[in-house]
């Protein structure tokens, strides 16, 4: 009796500790792309009444890259061009009547938000040395009733994913991430990711 009793904690043991170590596992960044109707339609309903913030990371990097340069390494490659005013053209049917845009000073970061919003800023520092700051920065800067869109780098959307209590996954150039204010005590919720080339798979209109 007394060896069965022990068998059965040793099974429940085994059981348990997995099962513990799943729910202690960082919840995943849902992906908004590949007909993700509800996830779409949170972030446009969101959009609508100016309560989301989207972290755009910029796009190809040419000092990683054995592509064309557009202008100083530091910067983007050429072929990003098109990838940044494609991207830019998907928040333009958005709307952006009602939308703060910024940047983070470096190069690549400026000629991204350049080319997909024909505006950069003099760069925001914080939007480059994000390290435990991250969403208490955004937060500062977000608006009530107004969009907020960042241009800014991998390590700082990692940093408000970690802030989060989100996994963080391996984010591509270019790639969005949408978080919004839209609940019942304010506080930001991440509804989603999309990939740059995922963007063709999205569909915007009600």
């Amino acid at each position: 009796m007394r060896y069965k009793n022990r068998l059965v904690l040793l099974l429940a043991a085994f059981l348990l500790i997995p099962l513990g170590l799943l729910l202690l596992q960082p919840t995943a960044v849902p992906d908004l792309a590949h007909g993700n109707v509800a996830g779409i339609k949170a972030v446009t309903s969101s959009w609508a009444k100016g309560d989301m913030i989207v972290l755009v990371r910029h796009v190809e990097r040419c000092d990683r890259s054995s592509a064309l340069c557009l202008g100083p390494a530091d910067g983007i490659t050429d072929r990003a061009r098109e990838v940044a005013v494609a991207i830019g053209a998907r928040f333009e049917q958005l709307g952006l009547a009602h939308t703060d845009i910024y940047n983070s000073p470096m190069t690549r970061t400026a000629q991204t938000a350049g080319y997909m919003f024909s505006k950069v800023s003099s760069g925001d520092g914080w939007l480059y040395n994000c390290k435990g700051s991250m969403l208490r920065d955004v937060l500062a800067h977000k608006v009530a009733g107004r969009n907020l869109v960042l241009v800014t780098h991998s390590e700082c959307m990692d940093e408000l994913e970690q802030e989060l209590k989100l996994a963080t996954p391996t984010l591509g150039y270019g790639a969005s991430l949408f978080v919004s204010t839209d609940t019942l005590n304010g506080a930001p919720k991440m509804l989603g990711m999309i990939e740059a080339s995922d963007w063709r798979s999205v569909n915007l209109k009600p």
